[in-house]
């Protein structure tokens, strides 16, 4: 029996330990220097285009929020920064 439930365990151990990412702050380095914004509506960025924004975006995980380009934080799927690029 403990040979079947130490695998089992060990998944139900990971999942518990996941936390949700924390959101990108704003006047984060790297975010003000993509010009990141967290509500493209309110973006005055020269760059943006029309239908851009990180739900759109190839480097977006929607399951968890994730951008590749913020390694550790959650950016919002309204949000855009001038490294958007369309999801393929």
């Amino acid at each position: 029996v403990a040979a079947v439930a130490a695998p089992l365990a060990g998944g139900v151990a990971s999942r518990a330990l996941a936390a949700p990412l924390p959101k990108l702050p704003l006047d984060n380095p790297q975010a003000k220097s993509l010009h990141y914004t967290d509500d493209v509506s309110k973006s005055k960025d020269p760059a943006h285009k029309p239908g851009a924004n990180c739900a759109t975006c190839q480097f977006f995980t929607p399951s968890t929020g994730a951008c590749a380009l913020f390694a550790g934080f959650s950016v919002s799927s309204k949000g855009w920064c001038s490294a958007w690029a369309k999801k393929a």
